[in-house]
């Protein structure tokens, strides 16, 4: 009840005590005054509850003091506020005036399937709930009144084009690029002679002297080659010199090596073995005064400036992974920095425990940072470059078989639109049928409203099917 009926009540009552006193002898403008009187108190409001002094969710019907002797605040009428609209009254209604919306029936307050055509209570003393002419419209839609829309604090946006960046995370490790490692093996039985100062882990350049070797075989050979190419005979005849250079070829003797011969006509005792590429030495077997048997390695050099991360990449995600996509590679060692590369090869295996497959990706590591077997994560930005139609992830209503969303078409009402969904990615989601550019989609509440539509169908059902046996029960007696 408001404030002018509170007001309009009180009076009426003041008015007819004044008329009962005036006929005991109480004069007529004290009679209006208390009349008076009583209305202006009812307009300031009398306290329909009390509330805790201290806004605690604590309310009494009856003046009441805190646990200290602090009295309970009277709340008038006046005072409470409600953002809900003003419900149907008990009473039968007056006839609806022009313009006003019809009650097509009144629902059960706790969500019962439970209708009447008429005002009533339920078992608790709560009224039912009106439902208007509009509200349960036959093409899907919901309409909520403004205060509940406000309670549940609905938010809606646009459908808009947006690109949508998919990552894809994988971990993985830094591997040697196999196609830049090198070995250094006799290939005929030798003898090391000396070791220069490199070490397991030094850097090396190419033509860098690693070690002495002192063969038999490869003496032989070299001492063939000189003879060859200072002979009176031999020497203007150039299948011969190139007979004896290419054994010396076959023995492995680098080709500094033979032109410093050619060079100094002569045959060294021991021959300077270097390096064939610049890298790290990854193994260091020779040792001075050994002796090497053919195919025995001596030393293992490894060129890091190019490694590779092979990372594991789960089964789900292999249909949007191709060779040649952009990939930026994080190392757990240095947090903040970044290697970027590129996908080279997709391994055609997927490991049956893991449900995952390898992915090869080169990188650069000019100042040698990423080191092998060091840890890394992977991110593969698989989205397109094009821009697609996307709402908010959070709008979407999954049942599993069949996604949706609710559009808001304004003045409450909010309609329920079947989608087909594509990527997703950034709290995005890609609509491929269902929307247009620029409808205005549910962002939060959406199980709230979704929940009250439902509701509001399971109750028209209900009536509908009550309203379908009165007519078949009216039916029957006609026939009896």
């Amino acid at each position: 009840m408001n404030r002018l009926a509170l007001a309009g009540a009180a009076a009426a009552l003041v008015a007819a005590a004044g008329v009962a006193h005036i006929g005991r002898g109480l004069p007529s403008w004290a009679g209006a005054n208390l009349a008076a009187s009583a209305a202006q108190a009812a307009e300031a409001g009398a306290a329909i509850y009390y509330r805790d002094p201290d806004g605690k969710p604590f309310y009494s019907l009856t003046p009441k003091k805190t646990a200290d002797g602090r009295d309970y605040r009277p709340v008038a009428a006046g005072s409470d506020i409600s953002f809900d609209e003003a419900e149907a009254p008990t009473a039968m209604p007056a006839p609806a005036a022009k313009g006003e919306r019809k009650v097509k029936y009144y629902r059960n307050p706790m969500g019962l399937p439970d209708t009447s055509p008429v005002p009533k209570k339920d078992s608790m003393g709560m009224d039912y709930i009106a439902v208007y002419d509009g509200d349960d419209s036959d093409d899907g839609s919901i309409t909520l009144s403004p205060g509940r829309i406000q309670r549940s604090g609905v938010k809606s946006e646009a459908a808009q084009m947006r690109r949508i960046r998919t990552l894809v995370r994988a971990p993985g490790t830094i591997q040697l690029d196999e196609r830049r490692v090198s070995v250094i093996a006799m290939r005929a039985e030798s003898y090391v002679q000396k070791v220069a100062d490199v070490t397991t882990g030094s850097r090396v350049t190419k033509g860098q002297p690693l070690m002495e070797i002192y063969s038999p075989a490869i003496s032989s050979a070299a001492a063939e080659y000189v003879a060859t190419i200072t002979s009176k005979a031999t020497a203007n005849i150039e299948p011969y010199g190139r007979g004896s250079k290419q054994r010396l070829t076959n023995l492995d003797v680098p080709e500094p090596v033979i032109a410093e011969m050619e060079k100094s006509r002569t045959v060294p005792i021991a021959i300077q073995w270097l390096s064939p590429r610049d890298g790290i030495v990854l193994q260091r077997a020779a040792i001075e005064g050994m002796r090497a048997q053919p195919g025995d390695v001596l030393f293992r050099i490894a060129d890091v400036s190019v490694v590779w991360a092979l990372v594991d990449v789960a089964e789900r995600d292999l249909g949007s992974i191709v060779v040649g996509q952009k990939v930026t590679v994080r190392a757990r060692s240095y947090p903040g920095r970044s290697f970027a590369g590129q996908i080279s090869v997709i391994y055609p295996q997927v490991n049956k425990e893991t449900r995952t497959a390898r992915v090869r990706i080169e990188l650069q590591n000019a100042d040698l940072a990423l080191l092998p077997d060091m840890y890394v994560d992977a991110e593969v930005d698989t989205g397109g470059a094009a821009p697609v139609l996307t709402v908010a992830d959070n709008s979407i209503l999954d049942t599993g078989s069949r996604q949706s969303v609710l559009i808001d078409r304004g003045n409450g009402r909010f309609e329920p639109r079947e989608v087909k969904l594509g990527r997703r990615g950034e709290g995005y989601v890609e609509i491929r049928d269902g929307l247009a550019e620029g409808d205005a989609v549910v962002t939060s509440a959406t199980f709230l409203i979704d929940a009250e539509s439902n509701l509001k169908a399971a109750i028209k059902g209900f009536a509908e099917a009550g309203a379908a046996q009165a007519g078949e029960g009216d039916k029957t007696g006609d026939r009896r």
